[in-house]
């Protein structure tokens, strides 16, 4: 029940911080994480994020609000792409190379709900990987304004 609780506190919490983060706000968090070199640390490095990307494909094929979204694509090709843009934003040394958000989703009728279960899924393969609540809530701080790219139904 208390996870359930916190899930639906962190999901209300990205909504909102999505609906008030300026694009400016949005810079000053990813630059606070990227001043903060134990983050990545706290994610396992490198090889944290390929082990928790693997853990969040499983969880999204086997989530039936996401499973349609993925289950058609190069898996691998998209696991990597995550773990770059997550490395990049951690300050991990890596440069994300992929495809800019809005584009690659316009024509995919995201709905919140899909989001929702996107998030859920990231958060039960950062919990399964033990990656500290506070890290956690850093990276869905900057990642949390992405949704007006995403949902698009």
């Amino acid at each position: 029940m208390l996870r359930k609780l916190n899930f639906i506190l962190v999901a209300c919490g990205i909504a909102l911080a999505g609906a008030m983060i300026s694009v400016e706000a949005m810079a000053q968090e990813k630059t606070k994480i990227q001043n903060d070199p134990e983050i990545f640390q706290a994610f396992g490095g490198k090889t944290g994020l390929v082990n928790i990307m693997n853990d969040f494909m499983v969880g999204l094929l086997a989530d039936k609000r996401t499973a349609p979204f993925f289950k058609d694509t190069d898996n691998d090709r998209v696991k990597e792409q995550l773990v770059d843009q997550i490395c990049e934003i951690l300050n991990g040394g890596c440069v994300y190379k992929g495809a800019k958000m809005k584009p690659m989703h316009a024509e995919m009728g995201i709905n919140r709900e899909h989001f929702n279960g996107l998030v859920e899924q990231l958060q039960l393969a950062m919990d399964k990987n033990k990656v500290p609540f506070r890290a956690q809530n850093k990276l869905l701080a900057v990642l949390a304004p992405m949704h007006r790219d995403i949902i698009t139904k």
